[in-house]
């Protein structure tokens, strides 16, 4: 997959439904947009290998229990999947091609290959946008269950996730099913993505943190408020042009009339320094 393929995946991935998108090869697009070597076949391979494996294991006709062992057998004992704990703000944690290498990641990357792995199968997997932590909840019949990739892919109680919650929120903080609602496909390779964008702004790279933006906006060509960072980011790096023409469009997608009227402003004074 070169640069100019990933780009037409990710373009053609912002026009498509959400159920249509292909999470794994998406997220390796991201990475191969970036990085040529990301595009190599093997890659695209090694995603066939993790669904082959999982059937292979998969009980017929098997519970949640025996869904959840199968993926754990395959991601975690198989090929040792496992969260990168020692250097967790390594941003090849957050591409997916240096997780398949490293066989170490941030909790939504990892979820990304248990996600592609299991729905493979035709199993029922969401991405939990958990505050601090990403999870998945995987259901079988009326049975569901929520379970940790980051932390070999242990199942957790609603008393370890208010845990979890307090530890982040604080001790007034109540589990809810805010917390514990499914993210899109869209909305979990944007979370992906934000991990590299975020670090990058952190470090003062902004012109990679832009090329970041770039991608996501071809992901999500009518989220207004990637517009509007992309256009705050270009006019703190002097890209004035390009910061009008993100800040119209973050304009034209605002969702109310007071953001409108705010990234008005915004834009009155990029193009101040453009006269």
């Amino acid at each position: 997959m070169s640069r100019e393929d990933a780009e037409v995946l990710l373009r053609d991935a912002g026009q498509a439904d959400d159920a249509d998108i292909d999470i794994a090869l998406t997220a390796l697009a991201f990475a191969a947009r970036v990085r040529q070597e990301a595009g190599a076949p093997h890659y695209r391979r090694h995603l066939r290998d993790l669904a082959d494996d999982v059937a292979a294991v998969a009980a017929p006709e098997g519970d949640l229990a025996a869904q959840i062992a199968a993926l754990q057998q395959v991601l975690i004992t198989a090929h040792g999947y496992d969260g990168d704990r020692t250097t967790y703000d390594d941003l090849r944690n957050a591409d997916l091609a240096h997780v398949i290498d490293r066989k170490r990641g941030l909790p939504v990357a990892l979820a990304i290959l248990w996600l592609h792995a299991g729905r493979a199968q035709g199993w029922t997997l969401h991405g939990i946008n958990f505050p601090a932590h990403f999870l998945l909840q995987i259901e079988c019949g009326d049975a569901s269950a929520f379970v940790d990739p980051f932390n070999g892919g242990r199942t957790l109680t609603a008393a370890e996730l208010q845990q979890m919650l307090t530890a982040v929120a604080g001790a007034e903080a109540e589990l809810a099913g805010t917390h514990l609602a499914p993210l899109s496909n869209r909305g979990i390779l944007l979370r992906l993505q934000n991990n590299i964008k975020m670090r990058l702004l952190k470090s003062g790279n902004l012109a990679d943190a832009l090329t970041v933006l770039e991608g996501m906006l071809l992901l999500a060509p009518a989220k207004g408020g990637l517009w509007h960072e992309a256009g705050l980011i270009h006019a703190q790096a002097e890209n004035l042009r390009a910061a009008q023409t993100c800040l119209i469009n973050a304009m034209e997608l605002a969702e109310n009339r007071a953001a409108r009227q705010r990234i008005a402003g915004e834009l009155a004074a990029v193009r101040s320094k453009l006269n």
